[in-house]
């Protein structure tokens, strides 16, 4: 029997359908309004003072007037902020800096504002709302609902609370799903990932756990510890359990290996959220790709991958984006970034309305040999060679393999499993077969004998969470990168002996 909260949240599921509708309906003109919102709101900042905003009528004089950035280049007006000036990339001081670890930068400051904020929460909440609209499921909202996350203990910097996103957002838990929320607040703010999952364990086996979030890879090792413990699948432990919700990496390479910690199917939602937007959310079960918020406060640009390195780039505007094209995505935010460059390359898998995937890192390729291979499709090769068989992939990453001591150069796989091939050959020849199939580069490098076909090594059982805990990044919101190009990861792996 349904009680009144999970009766409720249907009708009120429905309105926000309609609500989001009407900008999914509209997308051109509600760019277009946020654009000119966020031109007008930070004209009088300094950076609007430095870039003329005063002057910007349209999209084409900002393109002109404001040149694409990472956090390197925008770096001389965050240390501004973090050191307690105001009015310098947006209106006032920021209310939050998520600390994110950049790869070249050391740690990052992103600015939260007031306006912003906002954003983050209500996406989250959309995307789970979407959900009950679409399938009519809402019995779940009665059960325990655990977000695997970082520390929610803020520090002070000039007046502005520094934390991880996931922490900040820890905040901003409405209050009819305080009572729901797991794990405590005790808990949560362990420290060390470990400690801290065993005590997740402990508080959460005996609840009616029916909702459970978080970046795959640390979810499987929750589901692990419980596995562990009592000997029995996640599903019949939590006999009640329905829906995963997650974000950050592609849940494909670990699907069956969660169907088969589960033990049943799951129904999951995915996100895309990030310390410098939330920037979509899979508004349909049956429907490849993730809706981007056109309507939170970040107007959006996006230029090809292929020609991001080239002196002057063209920027497109969702007007102008094509399906399976892998684009860098450049966003302008009510935080203040301003045609910021987030290191994500995205494809269109639809534009009515406007979804998309995230297809890797402009940072996370390989080219080593000029072959450009992205993440997806070493994601994709990987499920293809592994589909229909009892083979389950706990985790793995891709590095070139320039000087081998002897043939040909060739990508090397590292591949940690749960249940191995019989044949490592085998599998690597479906993977390479693939992975020639989907990129003609790669194709052209095997058949003209610049490379040889790829090379597994099997990584022993936990040894990346061996690697990741090596480097300080195990937990919370980090995540193993699926490629390199360069031996850096490779290298260490070999180190520590965690290669079989």
């Amino acid at each position: 029997m349904q009680s009144i909260k999970s009766l409720l949240a249907i009708p009120f599921a429905k309105r926000v359908r309609k609500s989001v509708l009407n900008w999914v309906n509209n997308p051109i003109e509600t760019q277009e309004t946020v654009f000119q919102k966020l031109i007008k709101e930070a004209s009088n900042t300094q950076f609007g003072k430095d870039h003329k905003f005063n002057d910007i009528s349209s999209y084409e004089d900002f393109a002109k007037q404001v040149p694409i950035r990472d956090y390197e280049a925008l770096k001389p007006y965050v240390e501004r902020v973090v050191a307690g000036e105001e009015n310098v990339l947006w209106k006032g001081k920021p209310i939050y800096f998520a600390k994110t670890s950049g790869t070249t930068s050391g740690a990052k400051y992103i600015p939260i504002t007031k306006e912003s904020m906002p954003t983050h929460v209500e996406a989250a909440r959309n995307a789970i709302l979407m959900y009950i609209a679409e399938t009519g499921k809402s019995k779940f909202v009665n059960g325990k609902m655990i977000f695997l996350q970082g520390s929610p203990v803020l520090k002070e910097q000039n007046g502005i609370q520094l934390g991880r996103l996931s922490g900040i957002v820890a905040h901003y838990v409405p209050k009819y799903l305080q009572k729901n929320r797991m794990p405590s607040w005790e808990t949560n703010c362990i420290e060390d990932w470990e400690t801290k999952v065993e005590a997740i364990v402990d508080e959460t086996l005996p609840e009616n756990m029916t909702i459970i979030s978080g970046i795959p890879s640390w979810v499987q090792m929750y589901f692990e510890k419980i596995q562990e413990r009592t000997g029995q699948k996640i599903g019949e432990v939590f006999k009640n359990f329905n829906l995963f919700i997650f974000g950050g990496v592609n849940y494909e390479p670990y699907r069956a290996k969660f169907e088969n910690l589960i033990g049943r199917k799951v129904d999951s939602i995915e996100l895309y959220p990030a310390s410098e937007g939330f920037f979509a959310y899979q508004d349909q079960q049956d429907e490849k790709g993730m809706l981007l918020q056109l309507n939170s406060g970040i107007f959006y640009e996006f230029v090809k991958a292929d020609e991001f390195f080239n002196e002057n780039p063209t920027r497109l505007t969702i007007k102008d984006v094509e399906i399976d094209v892998n684009y860098v995505m450049i966003i302008s935010t009510n935080a203040g970034l301003w045609a910021y460059n987030i290191g994500d390359t995205i494809q269109f898998t639809s534009v009515k309305p406007y979804r998309i995937i995230v297809s890797g890192r402009i940072k996370h390729f390989i080219s080593a040999f000029g072959e450009h291979v992205i993440g997806k499709e070493v994601e994709q090769a990987l499920q293809e060679a592994t589909e229909g068989s009892n083979i389950q992939v706990s985790e793995f990453t891709v590095a070139p393999q320039i000087n081998p001591e002897s043939g040909l150069p060739y990508h090397e796989w590292f591949i940690e499993f749960e249940n191995a091939p019989d044949n490592l050959s085998a599998l690597a020849q479906h993977i390479d077969k693939s992975l020639q199939q989907q990129n003609s580069y790669y194709f052209d490098l095997i058949k003209g004998k610049v490379l040889q076909p790829l090379k597994i090594k099997v990584i022993r059982k936990n040894g990346f969470q061996d690697y990741m805990k090596s480097i300080g990044k195990l937990g919370g919101q980090n995540k193993l990168p699926r490629l390199s190009n360069d031996r850096k990861i490779a290298d260490t792996l070999y180190t520590l002996k965690l290669t079989k």
